[in-house]
């Protein structure tokens, strides 16, 4: 099997996971891990099943199905069959008092189903400790998302504007980028953290469809192709020329995301406020960039850009209105979503081995949304970019 996650590279995340349970919940004894992002993260495949991680002692994935599968992809050591939950629980003799599982990815009725032969006396939470570990990425997790950032570079920079032309809606524009995506090598799907969140390709948006209310925490709109499916984009929505075309998608490889945001200029190049605040904007990503360094506290870089920025600028800066989002970047990893993010009350310095997206942007009414959005590797240098550097407002003639 090719893709597997290196046994060594298992091993330290374990290892890191039960010190981190050593310093911050120094009485735990067994971690449950039931969420697929997780499971992949520790034990290398994504199962019906669980990971069973006790303090001090060997990490045993128990699979329900496909237990054939899970042995063809993982190199953990340790992986057994299981009809049920009992299965595993009788492996322990003793059930501790208290087991630790992620209490903000597994569903209610889950957790009830896993007490029913786990009957501990009460479950505690293990997000926090996860995260801290999950955002700090190896050499080898690096490497997969410096071949997604640049598989995403060359899909929105090159394949992009071949793809625009006038009168094609959001909609037939996202299909056909889709299929070129996957040929390029991303793995075609985008995963979230937060919950409910989804999309499709990304937020596509021509001219004021970026503006598009959404419930997505997210500076840029999309207004989708219904209430019930508010993705993609709308198939009403038509290019035409001197729309402003903007493009906010994820890229994946073995699990591993980047997200990147650009613009085009469909028709010839805009002028006037345009250029003016997508100016700004990328001079805000320019020197919050050269702030991701190790020893950095993610809020006080998130204070000292919004503080230098004018009441004028900051009307419409990261959302349109009275539609903001709260931060400048995110983590990011096998989640678009992770911490540390870039706003207030992440206190707790940057670490060498961060990825972070970076995205100011700003609403400009009749126009729709400029800025941009790049991933950046925390480095000694500041932040060290894995999508590309092009500034954005990419000027398409179409056809």
């Amino acid at each position: 099997m090719t893709n597997q996650v290196p046994r060594s590279e298992l091993a330290d995340r374990l290892r890191r996971f039960q010190a981190r349970m050593d310093a911050e919940q120094p009485r735990w004894a067994l971690a449950a891990i039931l969420g697929r992002v997780n499971q992949y993260y520790f034990a290398g495949t994504m199962q019906d099943g669980a990971l069973l991680i006790p303090r001090g002692g060997e990490a045993v994935l128990w699979v329900r199905r496909s237990f054939e599968r899970a042995c063809a992809e993982s190199l953990l050591p340790a992986i057994r069959p299981m009809n049920s939950f009992r299965d595993a629980a009788q492996s322990l003799g003793r059930i501790p008092e208290t087991i630790h599982i992620e209490a903000d990815v597994v569903p209610f009725g889950l957790v009830q189903r896993f007490r029913k032969h786990f009957p501990c006396r009460e479950v505690a939470a293990l997000d926090a400790q996860v995260a801290k570990v999950r955002a700090v990425k190896s050499p080898y997790e690096q490497a997969l998302m410096e071949r997604a950032g640049e598989i995403h570079r060359r899909i929105m920079e090159e394949d992009v504007p071949k793809l625009l032309r006038e009168g094609i809606s959001e909609a037939e524009f996202g299909a056909d980028l889709f299929p070129v995506m996957v040929r390029q090598g991303h793995q075609g799907v985008v995963r979230f953290g937060a919950f409910g969140a989804e999309t499709l390709v990304g937020q596509i948006g021509f001219g004021e469809s970026s503006l598009y209310p959404t419930s997505m925490d997210s500076p840029g709109g999309c207004q989708g192709l219904a209430p019930a499916a508010p993705v993609l984009g709308t198939a009403v929505r038509k290019l035409r020329r001197g729309d402003l075309v903007f493009l906010d998608t994820g890229c994946s490889v073995e699990g591993y995301h980047t997200d990147k945001t650009l613009t085009y200029a469909f028709g010839g190049a805009p002028s006037g406020e345009t250029l003016t605040m997508h100016e700004r904007c990328l001079q805000v990503e320019r020197r919050a960039a050269e702030m991701l360094r190790p020893g950095a506290i993610p809020s006080e870089i998130y204070s000292a850009i919004l503080d230098s920025l004018d009441a004028a600028f900051r009307k419409h800066f990261m959302g349109y209105g009275d539609r903001h989002s709260n931060f400048l970047g995110h983590g990011i990893g096998l989640q678009i979503d992770e911490p540390p993010v870039i706003a207030k009350g992440f206190d707790e310095p940057l670490v060498e081995g961060m990825v972070i997206a970076l995205e100011p942007k700003r609403g400009v009414a009749g126009v729709g949304m400029v800025g941009s959005e790049n991933t950046y590797l925390v480095t000694p240098n500041g932040g060290k970019s894995l999508t590309g550097n092009h500034p954005g407002l990419m000027v398409v003639e179409g056809s």
